[in-house]
């Protein structure tokens, strides 16, 4: 029987190709227990403005933490950072048409008094997934017994814990991961046939690759089949 899993850091905010593989998975693994990278999509994404392109980010603890995991990230000077991301999000998406619909909800999220990053992202990407009207069974790396390795053969250890015998990579994958691993352990390493949908957007010309929350805003109800039917 074919079981498709899907296995990705647990960002923020994620771009709607990362939904598309979670759509398309059996089950979904939040990679929360690898080192946290600067400058990554863990804590920070992009939006639309009528400048162009713009990093929304939540600030973290990282003095003496250089080496520290996902999934230890704590969040730094939250009231403020906070107060800046919803301040954003009003000035750059209120015009558009579901606005309204949604913004209450960041809002709500945000005030939980939630510490740990992991925890935040992964409570926005249930709020995404119930907009879309979506189940997905995931679970963190983390919480997985008898993983080892690194890199592909984590993520070949991470498979044969949940019983996937495919695996649904992204196209960045193909550059890192060795599939003759993936062979060795019976388990077909398919890539994503992902191809971005253009949709209603504001402030002019069409940009890809932005947050999900772009859609969201602009296309409401319909984003979910704007995302299925992207091919």
């Amino acid at each position: 029987m074919r079981k498709i899993a899907v296995i990705h850091q647990p960002n923020f905010l994620p771009w709607i190709g990362y939904f598309y593989k979670m759509m398309k998975s059996d089950i979904f693994i939040f990679l929360d227990d690898v080192q946290y990278v600067k400058r990554s999509l863990v804590n920070r994404n992009k939006i639309k403005t009528s400048q162009g392109e713009l990093y929304i980010r939540l600030p973290l603890f990282q003095k003496g933490k250089y080496k520290q995991l996902i999934n230890e990230c704590k969040l730094h000077n939250k009231e403020d950072s906070f107060k800046i991301f919803v301040r954003t999000i009003d000035a750059n998406y209120s015009k558009s048409k579901y606005f309204k619909n949604y913004f209450a909800d960041i809002c709500d999220i945000l005030n939980q008094n939630i510490d740990n990053l992991v925890d935040l992202n992964i409570l926005f990407v249930e709020w995404i997934l119930n907009i879309l009207g979506v189940k997905v069974d995931f679970k963190k790396s983390s919480e997985l017994n008898n993983i080892n390795g690194t890199s592909t053969e984590k993520l070949v250890s991470i498979c044969k814990e949940v019983g996937a015998n495919e695996y649904l990579s992204g196209f960045g994958g193909a550059k890192y991961q060795d599939e003759t691993i993936f062979k060795k352990a019976n388990i077909k390493l398919t890539i994503t046939d992902f191809k971005h949908p253009v949709y209603e957007q504001l402030w002019g010309e069409f940009v890809p690759n932005l947050s999900v929350i772009d859609l969201i805003f602009n296309e409401g109800p319909d984003s979910k089949n704007i995302i299925l039917n992207a091919n």
